[in-house]
């Protein structure tokens, strides 16, 4: 069971938390590949259950922060591996309560909109300039995010590939649909989301589980087979209603994100990215209507094991 509280002093956070409280509160149970209604491949491992990748939620908003809830940010952990996956305004202080952010074994960046990855620049300076100087993380992104990340640091003046000692800390490797890595006993793939900007989906797999990671994507794009079958969908919900209505279709209802989980056969569904003036708890009951089972809500501290 989750149960999260929160003192802000702004009326809309306030609201949204109080809403937050109630729906994460639901006992997110992810189905093994024994009992996944999806069509989970099977395993041979003999992990313990204690060894499932854990999923801690830094910042669940969409688009902007509001107190106590920033935009973006995850941190995924298996057997000693640890990987930040985005870096939304505020989740580098939210990661430092949970590890620390040195023993990082690499970093996911979506995609360039500033709700997802400034708070990179935070830690490569902390990494840089720090108490540990001299450790160097892979970062995978998509295309051209590298680019705008140096032209930000260096001022707009031009630079020769690997030029700036940005790279002394950040190990840019860019990823595409169809890419994968390995990072420890984590594998990584890689789809392109429908989104107006290069803007990466990612899976991590590990010991027969997995946990899929939508970023932000409209109904297109690769999102529904990189999913099939995952234990875990977190999935953009940004807005309510019906699809034909949404302003802007880059994004997802959360009656869309729900179909998306159904489609895809995934074992459980939390939903993350949610317009921050909107109530959660209707959110939360629209993907729940279309998944046809419990959904569970992205806020900050939460953890569970996939």
């Amino acid at each position: 069971m989750f149960w999260i509280g929160y003192k802000t002093h702004n009326r809309v956070a306030r609201r949204t938390n109080e809403c937050s409280e109630r729906f994460a509160a639901h006992a997110l149970e992810i189905p093994s590949h024994h009992s996944c209604d999806g069509p989970l491949e099977p395993t041979t491992s003999t992990a313990p259950y204690t060894s499932l990748v854990q999923l801690t939620v830094l910042g669940s908003n969409g688009t902007y922060g509001t107190p106590g809830r920033p935009p973006s940010g995850y941190l995924v952990e298996h057997n000693g591996t640890h990987v930040w996956m985005d870096a939304g305004p505020g989740t580098f202080a939210a990661l430092q309560d949970q590890i620390d952010p040195g023993d990082l074994d690499g970093i996911v960046l979506t995609h360039v909109h500033g709700d997802h990855c400034l708070d990179i620049f935070g830690f490569y300076h902390a990494m840089r300039f720090g108490r540990q100087p001299g450790l160097t993380f892979p970062t995978y992104v998509p295309e051209g995010l590298e680019d705008r990340l140096v032209g930000f640091l260096e001022g707009g003046e031009p630079r020769i590939r690997g030029g700036h000692p940005v790279s002394d800390v950040l190990d840019f490797q860019v990823m595409g649909a169809g890419s994968s890595t390995r990072l420890g006993p984590l594998t990584l793939r890689f789809a392109i989301a429908e989104h107006p900007v290069p803007t990466l989906c990612v899976r991590i797999e590990a010991d027969g589980r997995s946990l899929t990671f939508s970023a932000d994507t409209g109904v297109g794009g690769g999102l529904a087979e990189l999913a099939e079958g995952t234990n875990l969908l977190l999935c953009e919900a940004t807005y309510q209603g019906a699809g034909v209505d949404k302003p802007w279709p880059h994004h997802l209802t959360a009656g869309e994100a729900g179909e998306i989980a159904r489609a895809a056969g995934a074992g459980a569904l939390m939903v993350t990215h949610i317009w921050p003036t909107l109530d959660p708890s209707r959110s939360v009951a629209e993907a729940e209507g279309t998944f046809g089972r419990p959904v569970a809500l992205a806020v900050p501290g939460v953890s569970v094991k996939v």
